[in-house]
């Protein structure tokens, strides 16, 4: 079986989920495993080609118009390949190339799509997967024939579970042309505020239930006590009660605390992708049916409001 990787990066830094896309390829039984990369420059290819071993072969496309993110640029580049190589599978990650590309690439190659996988075996000619519907509160079991396109959750699948035992080689195809009038005028980095929740080993999440800016005090007496930082869900930083660098999931940061501690988080797919690596994950809600709890270690249904004031207080006391 052939599959065809995506390779999601930014100037040559590869996201973890590109990784957990090699090791799933691999752990499906794949007999070669090859990656698309689309980058500014040859350098760039290189860069990524020597961080991908147990990949048989680099696919690049190497241009300036890769420069920017240009989506309907890589998913010419991702159809053309499909044509060239004629995969049995290819694998996108859940990401914004991924949601981007997923259908177009399944339109115009004529391949069943399935998306927001989360686990996935191939069995004789089909791939059987596990999909996440209703933002998580469902899962949906699908067999679907080979060949056939995914798009994998991040943290379905350790990234640390791929095999290094082959450098690939670098394939160079032609590069297709922009005919779109998209330009990118300006990249603009998000104000990290001095916050690097990636490096906190231990982080104290709160979601919509924590209702305003005035219960934060409680939140943040907690974290202190814990040597913790403070993180919001989506919710809380459109709220404004947060400032963006807090933000843990698909649209803020990915983190792999040793502590992850959930107050009125109901556990989105979104949220999750941020934060499935956690060592520990405990989460605190009201809702025995919210979604979180099918992924945290330890989970109590309560009112985050009348545990967490208990919880620093027994710490602080060291009880």
């Amino acid at each position: 079986m052939k599959t065809l990787v995506y390779v999601d990066h930014v100037d040559g830094v590869i996201a973890d989920a590109t990784f957990e896309l090699v090791a799933l390829a691999q752990s499906v039984g794949s007999s070669s495993v090859e990656a698309l990369v689309c980058a500014g420059n040859e350098e760039i290819v290189e860069k990524v080609a020597a961080q991908l071993p147990g990949i048989e072969n680099v696919i690049a496309a190497s241009s300036s118009e890769f420069e920017n993110y240009l989506p309907n640029l890589h998913l010419q580049c991702l159809n053309e390949t499909i044509e060239l190589k004629n995969p049995d599978l290819v694998l996108l990650s859940y990401s914004t190339s991924g949601v981007d590309m997923g259908s177009g690439a399944a339109y115009a190659s004529n391949l069943p799509l399935v998306c927001y996988v989360t686990e996935m075996t191939i069995e004789a000619s089909e791939m059987v997967t596990a999909s996440q519907v209703y933002g998580g509160k469902l899962v949906a079991n699908v067999k679907t024939p080979l060949p056939a396109i995914a798009v994998v959750m991040p943290g379905a699948i350790k990234s640390d579970l791929a095999k290094k035992d082959t450098t690939p080689a670098i394939e160079t195809i032609t590069t297709p042309t922009d005919t779109t009038n998209i330009k990118v005028v300006e990249s603009l980095q998000p104000e990290s505020g001095g916050i690097d929740l990636t490096k906190a080993e231990r982080i104290v999440c709160i979601g919509r239930a924590l209702g305003g800016t005035e219960k934060l005090p409680i939140v943040e007496e907690l974290a202190n006590t814990l040597d913790a930082e403070v993180a919001g869900s989506r919710p809380v930083i459109d709220a404004g009660w947060l400032p963006k660098a807090r933000q843990v999931g698909k649209s803020g940061t990915k983190v792999k605390p040793k502590l992850y501690l959930m107050a009125g988080v109901s556990g989105a797919a979104e949220h999750l992708e941020g934060m499935s690596d956690s060592e520990l994950i405990i989460a605190l809600n009201s809702d025995e049916q919210a979604p979180i709890f099918s992924k945290a270690h330890y989970g109590a249904v309560c009112d985050m409001f009348h545990v967490l004031p208990v919880l620093t207080e027994r710490l602080q006391n060291n009880s």
